[in-house]
């Protein structure tokens, strides 16, 4: 009986068409992946958004009644009180602007704030703020702010705050005995106000290998420091990420004698304009009388209500709240506000559709000063596009709340 064999060459074009198949579904399937991963990171971003925006609000609350609390007549262990509640509310909200900022990082590039603030101020919280945890600790602390550095400068003060607040964080935790101390001083950039704020500390030390390692995402020096402080090692990733967004960078040293020197650096721009201190603000507030104003804020959360109440108050103006954004307009048109208070996240409407209704309404009332409010920096924009004169980011302050009533008074008189 003949044997026949199988010819060779169709287990071949099968193996062939096979083969190219497959690599065109591979093909296919990698531009689903990366749209998968695209959504998947927005909705990521979406998320933490979300929650900075709601743990901002009482943030707000407990920053603001601290600074109220801090102006009573305290005996030395209350203040000690109320600044470990001010340093941790900080920290927090800290936390907060730099996990969002990580999570949108890998979606788009940042984007830095150009706000109007009071750099002296900034400069001299974050020294109470490196003041109070050291002193919780027991270790001494020293703070030395230059005298040269300009009062008013336009930048991003939220992500430059919480920078601050994660690098004395550090300096304090890994910090057992000695010091920490701020020192803030000008340095020289072409066409802007460069400052450089140096935090150092006589702690563990880092040795060349460990500081080359420092900056990579999700990175600490070496197993020992993860397992001994905890943390992420997310932190200085992005804070050298903020620092390069506003034109500066992060270095860091070994200090004599034991310890490191972390200094940050970041180019701001000058304030345009003549400016005037709001008194009662600051010691170094000007003596010209205060003037009072009727604000509307349009704020749903009773607890947001309370505080904004109290900062208000306590800034020598009258208040009036309600807590749907489809009433605001209505409310504009009915009485002689001087500005109103328009937070972004509200029930029915949101804050930037409110915001464009008011503008729709005849002069004067249609001119009115308005400031957006949020816990979301990236609502900025539409906020200022629908017709807002000046934002605020939670946590809010009363000096930038003073501010920001201040610069919208100006840009609404100047829009009459």
């Amino acid at each position: 009986m003949a044997m026949t064999s199988r010819s060779p060459q169709k287990p071949r074009k099968r193996t062939k068409r096979t083969l190219k198949k497959r690599v065109v579904k591979s093909a296919a399937a990698k531009p689903r992946a990366k749209r998968s991963a695209v959504r998947s990171g927005a909705m990521v971003e979406a998320a933490l958004a979300a929650f900075a925006h709601e743990v901002r609000t009482p943030l707000t609350g407990i920053l603001a009644v601290s600074d109220l609390l801090a102006t009573s007549d305290l005996d030395e262990r209350e203040r000690r009180w109320v600044d470990t509640i001010k340093a941790g509310a900080e920290h927090l909200a800290g936390l907060a602007t730099l996990f969002v900022d990580a999570a949108r990082s890998s979606n788009s590039k940042l984007e830095i704030r150009r706000d109007f603030f009071d750099l002296r101020a900034l400069a001299r919280n974050s020294g109470d703020s490196l003041a109070g945890r050291a002193a919780a600790k027991g270790l001494q602390s020293a703070v030395a702010i230059s005298d040269k550095l300009p009062v008013f400068v336009t930048g991003d003060p939220v992500r430059l705050r919480a920078a601050l607040e994660n690098l004395i964080d550090n300096a304090v935790k890994f910090t057992e005995h000695g010091s920490v101390t701020l020192k803030v001083s000008p340095v020289r950039v072409p066409g802007k106000v460069g400052v450089a704020f140096a935090i150092s500390d006589s702690g563990i030390g880092l040795s060349l290998a460990e500081i080359k390692r420092l900056f990579r995402p999700f990175s600490q020096a070496n197993v020992t420091i993860a397992s001994r402080f905890g943390g992420a090692g997310l932190g200085l990733s992005s804070v050298k990420q903020l620092a390069r967004a506003m034109g500066g960078d992060i270095v860091v040293a070994q200090r004599r004698g034991g310890g490191t020197i972390f200094t940050l650096t970041v180019a701001l721009a000058r304030a345009k304009g003549p400016v005037t201190i709001m008194s009662g603000l600051d010691d170094e507030a000007s003596t010209e009388p205060r003037e009072t104003l009727r604000v509307l804020s349009v704020e749903d959360n009773p607890f947001g209500r309370v505080v904004l109440n109290a900062i208000l108050t306590e800034l020598g103006h009258q208040a009036e709240f309600i807590g749907r954004g489809e009433a605001a307009a209505e409310r504009v048109a009915q009485g002689t506000f001087d500005a109103v208070l328009m937070d972004m996240v509200l029930p029915g409407i949101n804050g930037i559709e409110a915001i464009r209704q008011i503008r729709a309404l005849t002069k004067p009332y249609g001119r009115v000063a308005i400031i957006g409010v949020s816990g979301r920096g990236e609502d900025e924009a539409a906020s200022r596009a629908a017709g807002a004169d000046a934002f605020l980011t939670k946590p809010v302050s009363p000096r930038a709340l003073a501010t920001a009533l201040l610069e919208a008074r100006r840009r609404g008189a100047a829009a009459i």
